[in-house]
């Protein structure tokens, strides 16, 4: 029996597969509202079969996005286009969760078919924000934040995460990984603060863990938290796995359920030895060493590769990016490539019956 089409229950949500959606940035939405490309972007995904879709990286405030087409969920607007989309998603039986964002210093970029680096005010640019004003590779300099605008991110992601609920979404993922804002303050190559938020591992962890707080103590008992955290910066004194191992327990004290296990983004042209499933041993050390469920990703493209990292215990689920780009319908293929089903999620989500 295929462990990857086995059901998976965070708290009050149990997701029918173990093949999910990774979030892909697809720079496309005007003011930080999604479209009809992003409803046809996410729903091919409900149709395919995936157990969980999961956005692209929705910013908590307007400076907070990657670049200025990226999507946002900091206001009324946002949450009815966002509304559109998960209640088709669901009609089709499926889940949804979105990722909850602040690029801090990587904010404000030119989407990757325009060229690179920073956009200009006068292009529809702004200041971005960070831990310390040092840019990330050829960027723009962030303005570093004071200790009182640090303290009042957590608020942000929470009325993020209200407006998450509001816009129908089963679940909330942080987004604490690739050089943004959360993994800013982690690493110590880019943060040099000296307050409350720098120096050691529980200065420079706590504003991850004070968003984690706020988010939990939003979204109630009932709702699944997941937080996406890059395991290592793959540079020297950077970020470590044995960091992510610690960082990892914090977390679930503080009401996380899975954490969606990534890597790098913070240093630019750093050197890793990429293949496919080059990640999951972070996944498989992180679930071993703290109990907390995790999700691999990562050069994920066979049946048989994904289910042979659920089935030995790597991680509890897969997230898939290009793999589905290539074929939404992927996870239909894997369930006949290993003699399963797909099978929807109607009975557990606020849906109409799938057609």
């Amino acid at each position: 029996m295929s462990r990857l089409f086995e059901p998976l229950s965070l708290r009050g949500l149990t997701l029918p597969n173990r093949a999910w959606v990774s979030p892909m940035c697809q720079y496309s939405a005007t003011d930080g509202v999604p479209n009809d490309w992003h409803l046809v972007h996410l729903g091919q995904f409900a149709v395919g079969g995936a157990g969980l879709i999961l956005t692209e990286a929705s910013a908590v405030t307007p400076e907070g996005r990657i670049s200025p087409q990226d999507t946002g969920i900091w206001n009324d607007e946002q949450v009815a286009a966002w509304r559109r989309i998960t209640d088709f998603v669901h009609a089709r039986g499926t889940a949804i969760g979105t990722q909850l964002a602040h690029a801090g210093r990587k904010a404000s970029t030119q989407r990757p078919w325009e060229g690179t680096g920073s956009v200009p005010a006068a292009e529809g640019g702004w200041q971005s924000v960070g831990a310390d004003d040092q840019p990330f590779g050829d960027y723009a300099p962030a303005r570093p934040l004071t200790t009182d605008e640090v303290a009042r991110i957590p608020a942000d992601f929470a009325a993020g995460a209200r407006r998450a609920l509001d816009a129908g979404f089963d679940l909330v993922e942080l987004h604490l990984a690739h050089g943004y804002l959360g993994h800013q303050f982690l690493s110590p190559l880019s943060n040099s603060r000296t307050d409350r938020y720098g120096g050691d591992f529980e200065g420079r962890a706590r504003l991850a863990l004070e968003i984690t707080e706020a988010v939990r103590a939003e979204i109630g008992p009932d709702v699944p938290l997941l937080a996406r955290i890059s395991a290592s910066d793959w540079a020297d004194g950077g970020w470590s796995p044995d960091d992510s191992v610690h960082l990892v327990k914090l977390l679930a004290d503080r009401g996380t359920d899975l954490v969606d296990v990534s890597s790098g983004g913070n240093v630019p042209h750093p050197r890793i030895p990429i293949g496919p499933g080059y990640q999951v041993p972070f996944a498989e050390r992180i679930r071993r060493e703290t109990a907390v469920p995790t999700g691999a990703v990562g050069m994920i493209t066979e049946p048989e590769q994904a289910e042979q990292i659920v089935a030995t215990g790597s991680a509890d689920a897969v997230f898939l990016a290009r793999a589905l780009l290539r074929d939404p319908h992927w996870p239909q293929r894997a369930a006949h490539a290993l003699g399963a089903e797909v099978k929807w999620a109607d009975q557990y989500l606020r849906a109409k019956p799938r057609r």
